[in-house]
């Protein structure tokens, strides 16, 4: 920690020495005279590349007899051990030695590896899947019936081992074996999927009646609206009107006052519409908006006008509601064009009635009301009305020339040298992917970069180019976003990161040493954690020590020491070894443990000594020494700690205010050995000095 005199809160963990730019002394040049011959930057290169030695390929292999092979398997063998002796948890390892050994047609081995790596986590669906196709893909059918039935038993709530399972059995032909494991599924009650694939199976076989009874108990166990749907429509095509209608009913009774019973209502009222029976759909209708609160019958009250206008008066309906609600508006925004609030209220009333043209007019009119002050918290409710507008283009007229126009015109007129707005930037670059036009969408996504680059734009951007697999797109696209703010520390750990993801070790820590040396970052001690995490999985124990001190330089932080503490005290869990000769699992423990007393013997003397007045940090540094002795049980020396914990005491103060004295305050002090026994010298002293004094004053 910085001292008193060198310390600035301005610069962080930071000491002023540190932030001092040393510029390079400046050399003389004794002649200055141009030589003789001149060599070019061309010259130069061209010579380093005469002078670069060949790459050195390692040579081909060819087995020729039944002995080379046995090496070549053996050897390849020890390797895999290797390996999965080094990253035991490393899956993609016991997927690449079983595959091998299925290369070699060694079944048995590759089924033999298939399940240690089960033995490693059986959790992972994903190594069931492997392991099943294995079986599959070689026709042993038992086999992978056997695998199926123990994935099914361990993992019954991962949907897909049940489909995979049920697949294999309808490709064999087994119809009556994929029923039965359909049963076994639906014991465990599984979402609306797995009943819905239970349904169409046996539709595919025409089993009309089990269908029947299979949504009899669906609709049992899950009774939404949705449902419901389903079974009478089910009912519907296949042609059972007053089955159909028992259906609806029945579901009206039991969810007539859920809070999706409007969509129920309106698929009631279609269905009668459908059958001709325009006064029961009318019924319904009225009845539904009797019976459900106006704020959820919007959708019901769409459904309706658009029912009796084909069926009833039209001109009526549209002069009595339409009309009516229309005038009220324009009289609104006459009286105040910038209360935008009238004008979604408005845009929603036309898009209503769903008349194009005049939908798209009080559009043009909302968005020409441009705020008189270029301040963002007047802009942020009229941004609005224009990403209702593109969308409206977009997904209702369709229109995608409008569309991009609006976006072009949009982004004109925001004053983006003041303020901008991400959310408009990101929704044209969408759009633009999604007419596949990935240029376009690269284009605007520059521009925002350029003009106003805020986060979400960055982080949309390389998400986007992420995702298409463009690596040096995102890497120059961090660097930009590392340019624009380096400061930012969830840029540089999403970078290392990045490149870890890639297998890019070197880079990703050539990224952390950068980050770590900014003058200024908004989050160090995330970006810290973040390296040395990188580094522990890594197994690089001596660079994460070496970051540890790098650290305590910076900082003396308890968090820091106690880190520190814990990771000497698991190091050997992750096995940590020697170079040459495998310790015993009690001498490791006993290594972490003195590593970790050491740390916090230095934490604990850096605390007595710098900063004897942190004395409740100190007391947490010494609660968490005691916890880590008890971790290791017999090897634990709880009684080195106990002799050094602090006493508790309650102590009083004046609470000093700007009036002066306001009473007493009680907090807890820390009384620690070393001091009682300073406390014990200090009163003999005292005692003896008065003894002294007495004695003069008595022979005087």
């Amino acid at each position: 920690m910085a001292s008193g005199r060198d310390s600035d809160p301005t610069l962080g963990y930071l000491t002023r020495k540190e932030t001092e730019v040393k510029l390079p002394r400046p050399t003389r040049v004794k002649n200055k005279t141009p030589a003789q011959i001149q060599i070019t930057a061309e010259q130069i290169l061209r010579e380093a590349r005469e002078r670069q030695e060949a790459e050195i390929r390692p040579p081909k292999q060819k087995i020729t007899d039944s002995t080379e092979l046995g090496d070549y398997r053996l050897r390849k063998r020890k390797e895999f051990e290797d390996l999965i002796r080094r990253v035991r948890w490393n899956k993609s390892v016991w997927v690449k030695y079983a595959k091998w050994e299925e290369s070699q047609k060694d079944f048995t081995r590759a089924r033999s590896v298939w399940e240690r790596a089960l033995e490693v986590d059986y959790r992972d669906h994903t190594m069931w899947l492997k392991y099943a196709d294995f079986e599959m893909k070689n026709k042993f059918v038992n086999h992978a019936r056997n695998v199926w039935d123990r994935a099914v038993m361990l993992l019954p709530r991962v949907d897909q081992l049940w489909y995979k399972y049920i697949h294999m059995e309808e490709m064999l032909g087994n119809v009556a074996g994929a029923r039965q494991i359909f049963e076994r599924w639906m014991s465990w009650q599984p979402d609306q999927q797995g009943w819905l694939s239970y349904i169409k199976y046996e539709l595919r076989y025409n089993e009309i009646e089990r269908a029947r009874e299979i949504f009899e108990r669906f609709v049992d166990r899950h009774p939404k609206v949705g449902a419901w749907i389903r079974y009478a429509k089910f009912e519907m095509k296949n042609g059972e009107i007053a089955r159909a209608r028992n259906c609806y009913e029945r579901a009206v009774e039991k969810l007539g006052d859920d809070e999706e019973a409007e969509e129920l209502f309106v698929a009631f009222a279609e269905f009668e519409e459908k059958c001709k029976e325009t006064e029961r759909a009318r019924c319904i209708y009225k009845y539904a908006l009797d019976h459900i609160p106006k704020g959820r019958a919007e959708e019901l009250y769409k459904k309706f006008v658009a029912f009796e206008k084909q069926y009833g008066d039209r001109e009526g309906i549209e002069d009595a509601i339409v009309g009516k609600r229309r005038f009220q508006y324009e009289d609104e925004v006459r009286k105040n064009p910038l209360n935008y609030d009238a004008w979604f209220d408005y845009i929603r009333l036309e898009e209503t009635a769903g008349n194009k043209e005049r939908i798209e007019d009080v559009y043009e009119r909302a968005i020409a009301n441009i705020p008189p002050a270029q301040e963002k918290r007047y802009w942020q409710r009229y941004i609005y009305l224009w990403i209702n507008y593109v969308l409206y283009e977009e997904l209702d007229a369709q229109d995608i020339d409008r569309t991009r126009n609006i976006y072009n015109l949009c982004l004109k007129i925001i004053p983006h040298d003041k303020f901008s707005f991400a959310k408009i930037w990101l929704m044209a670059a969408q759009f633009e992917i999604r007419q596949l036009d990935l240029d376009r969408a690269r284009r605007i996504l520059g521009s925002a970069i350029g003009k106003a680059p805020k986060d979400k734009i960055f982080k949309k951007y390389i998400e986007i180019e992420l995702q298409l697999g463009n690596i040096d797109r995102c890497r120059k696209l961090y660097q930009k976003y590392l340019e624009w703010s380096p400061e930012h520390c969830y840029a540089w750990s999403k970078f290392a990161e990045l490149e870890r993801s890639l297998a890019e070790t070197e880079r990703a820590r050539s990224i952390f040493e950068l980050a770590i040396d900014q003058p200024a970052l908004d989050m160090p001690e995330l970006l810290w954690k973040a390296y040395i995490d990188f580094e522990i999985s890594e197994g690089e124990y001596e660079r994460t020590r070496a970051l540890y001190e790098r650290l305590l330089n910076r900082t003396k932080h308890l968090k820091v020491w106690i880190s520190y503490a814990k990771f000497e005290a698991s190091a050997m869990e992750q096995g940590f070894q020697d170079s040459d000769v495998q310790e015993s699992d009690y001498e490791q423990k006993r290594k972490c443990l003195q590593r970790a007393r050491g740390v916090f013997e230095r934490a604990l003397s850096y605390f007595r000594t710098s900063a004897p007045e942190l004395k409740e940090e100190r007391a947490m540094l010494l609660e968490e020494w005691l916890n880590i002795e008890n971790s290791f049980g017999e090897l634990g020396d709880v009684d080195l700690v106990r002799v050094k914990l602090p006493k508790k005491l309650k102590k009083r103060r004046h609470i000093e205010t700007e009036d002066g004295p306001a009473g007493y305050e009680e907090y807890i002090d820390y009384l620690f050995p070393e001091e009682t026994q300073t406390t014990n010298l200090k009163i003999l002293e005292a005692a003896y000095k008065w003894k002294k004094q007495k004695i003069v004053s008595d022979e005087d």
